[in-house]
């Protein structure tokens, strides 16, 4: 007798399933997968240069050394810069509380003019927010400390990595003896994307801190390389970190000047930075080689945040434009990888303006 095939519910039960699985082991096992991940991403970024240095006659030892003794000077310098304004920073926060303090008083002597009650009720009802959770201080500290040890070990994983990349193709020619081109071409595809990745994320993130660090010297604000620093790297986060490291900015620049009118120069320049940055910048420089659309994109941030924090708001994202190289490969699955794409028609009753002033001006 023929084996029954499983209904397509129970399929697409097991599926969902298997789904939740995989998703409960990456949170549970957060602690080794996600520098073990990002040990595997800094790998792909590093080889052409390990690659490059080896053809140069060094041992490959010494070549992946020196590489990754460039990379840890350069982010140990970023580190260094952070880490020591970050702590002068903190210095400030009284000052800047008190500032706070006066500002929402003033503020709550206008509104009372208006609502009728008096000022002390008014302040009674501020008060009662936590403005500044200075209780979580401990916390923070305690978490960047587990950060920075997970750092610590991504150097490892990418010396290891490097160091037996020809064992790890080997070990993919063993276990699939039927498709080989199929495996290299998919390796070398997922290497492409994470090294195009990577390297275009750093231009951007390195032009996006200077144009902000040049903005942020020019007003004269305080602690501008911080800032500038902070707007790049959150800037790795599409859509939400750039939200959230605006408002923070834009904060510290109501609290610490006298003028209202700086605040709202400040939110166009972010804005117009942002604008520069995802219309001219970021397409220049990284391209459209994450093929993902945009509703992947936020569902990737949103669940990468849910079970790797910052680390998958940011790794999610090559993650998935490697899962969708996948699904292109496997023919069962290439509907998936067209689910998740870009290329897709927008189908419209009407023609739209855009497009007929296109049309309009092609024919001049």
């Amino acid at each position: 007798m023929e084996p029954t095939k499983p209904h397509p519910i129970q399929l697409t039960a097991y599926s969902l399933l298997s789904v939740a699985l995989v998703l409960w082991l990456m949170h549970v096992g957060s602690f080794i997968l996600v520098p073990l991940i990002w040990g595997v991403f800094f790998a792909f970024a590093l080889y052409p240069i390990t690659k490059w240095l080896e053809n140069k006659r060094f041992p490959r030892s010494m070549a992946i050394a020196l590489s990754i003794a460039m990379i840890s000077i350069l982010g140990a310098g970023i580190i260094y810069v952070l880490v020591n304004q970050m702590i002068l920073l903190i210095a400030d926060i009284p000052e800047i509380g008190t500032r706070l303090s006066n500002k929402l008083t003033l503020f709550q002597a206008e509104v009372s003019k208006v609502f009728g009650f008096t000022e002390t009720e008014g302040l009674e009802r501020w008060n009662t927010f936590n403005w500044l959770p200075l209780d979580n201080l401990n916390n923070t500290i305690f978490s960047t400390g587990k950060s920075l040890t997970l750092i610590g070990i991504i150097p490892l994983y990418i010396f290891l990595l490097l160091y037996y990349r020809d064992f790890f193709v080997a070990f993919l020619l063993k276990a699939s003896s039927r498709s080989n081109e199929a495996i290299l071409a998919w390796v070398s595809d997922s290497g492409k994307v994470i090294h195009a990745y990577l390297v275009g994320m750093l231009k951007v993130t390195f032009l996006v801190s200077i144009l902000a660090g040049i903005y942020f010297y020019f007003i004269g604000i305080n602690y501008y390389l911080l800032f500038a620093l902070f707007i790049a790297i959150m800037n790795l986060i599409p859509y939400i970190g750039v939200i959230v490291s605006s408002v923070l900015v834009i904060l510290y620049v109501f609290l610490t000047t006298d003028t209202f009118l700086l605040t709202i120069i400040t939110l166009l320049v972010l804005w117009g930075i942002q604008l520069l940055e995802n219309n001219l910048i970021t397409p220049l420089i990284v391209g459209s080689k994450v093929k993902v659309n945009v509703l992947v994109v936020v569902l990737a941030i949103l669940i990468g945040g849910g079970i790797w924090g910052i680390s998958g708001m940011v790794l999610f994202i090559p993650l998935v434009g490697i899962l969708k190289i996948a699904f292109d490969r496997i023919p069962g699955l290439q509907p998936y990888g067209y689910l998740l794409g870009d290329d897709f028609p927008v189908l419209e009753n009407n023609q739209n303006f855009i497009k007929l002033l296109r049309k309009k001006w092609s024919k001049k």
